[in-house]
């Protein structure tokens, strides 16, 4: 199957994981990403980004879809489900191998915290190189034994290949009346800040920064609006968009939404979900005005800077 060229016109995308229902932050994420594509008469996509193999449930597909078309957010195109596209990722994982950039790692997570040496990255923790410094021949050995082990990208390898490269930023004041010509800042990326991370892991084809830099170009994605907590991800991803001839977007970080106690919202936290205000008697339509007007339910307000 052929990739599609890349679009003359906007495109955005929301693109949740199905590990539970969809909470306000989310409802208000999707409604700005529809609305900047509708505004500049292009498209607004969906993504259902399921390979985690552990937490991805069917019925939250259904619930992320109930959940969206209740608030009015409409998607163009029909729904692209990461856990169709596994053979993308596999051959990109491939052609990276073939330029001597993948190692794999055979590290638990108890051996990687004990093992800790590094400063903290944008991401956390950064990976110390254990698995780095072993030989090919173990290296070979341990996978033929069936070892657990997930992929890692050597980090200095791949940014001396690709030299300087920088990713164009909009503002989020910017992103909301953002057309395809709109003015850009360039960030001048850092990868080395981020240690030497997975693409394939242990339990799941893919990681987050392999399997969403594929899919936005293959969707033709023009331009991502996503929350301030993915703008370090980013350098990630325009790496591996250069490594692997991928077009790169613009890219929009919005502020995150805060419950009562200070805390970005998060499923795990059962934070105030889209189906609970509906089951509340929520009008959908109000909701939507208040979110596109930044008006949020009492006790979720923006993160401060």
């Amino acid at each position: 199957m052929t990739e599609p060229a890349a679009p003359q016109h906007m495109v955005t995308r929301f693109a949740p994981s199905p590990t539970g229902r969809l909470h306000v932050g989310h409802g208000w994420s999707a409604l700005l990403a529809m609305d900047m594509a509708r505004a500049a008469g292009g498209q607004f996509r969906l993504r259902i980004e399921d390979i985690d193999g552990t937490r991805s449930r069917p019925e939250h597909v259904a619930g992320i879809v109930e959940d969206l078309r209740w608030l009015g957010v409409a998607w163009d195109g029909e729904i692209v489900f990461q856990s169709q596209r596994l053979d993308r990722y596999a051959a990109a994982l491939d052609q990276l191998r073939g330029l001597g950039l993948l190692y794999p790692c055979f590290c638990t997570r108890a051996d990687i915290q004990a093992s800790l040496t590094a400063p903290h990255g944008p991401e956390g923790p950064v990976y110390p190189g254990t698995c780095r410094a072993l030989s090919a021949a173990e290296r070979a050995q341990r996978i033929a034994a069936g070892e657990a082990h997930a992929w890692r990208i050597d980090m200095g390898k791949a940014a001396a290949r690709v030299g300087t490269l920088k990713w164009a930023a909009l503002s989020f004041s910017e992103g909301q009346r953002a057309s395809t010509g709109s003015v850009r800042t360039e960030i001048v990326i850092d990868p080395l800040a981020h240690g030497d991370v997975v693409l394939a892991r242990k339990d799941a084809p893919a990681s987050y920064h392999l399997s969403c830099t594929l899919d936005d170009a293959a969707m033709g994605v023009t331009h991502v609006l996503r929350g301030d907590d993915l703008r370090g991800a980013t350098d990630i991803h325009r790496l591996l968009q250069a490594l692997l001839d991928l077009p790169s977007p613009a890219y929009i970080h919005h502020p995150l939404l805060v419950g009562p106690d200070g805390r970005r919202l998060a499923k795990r936290d059962g934070s105030i979900g889209l189906a609970e205000l509906r089951a509340q008697g929520m009008a959908a339509e109000r909701l939507a005005d208040d979110l596109r007007a930044g008006r949020f339910p009492i006790g979720i307000a923006l993160a401060s800077a």
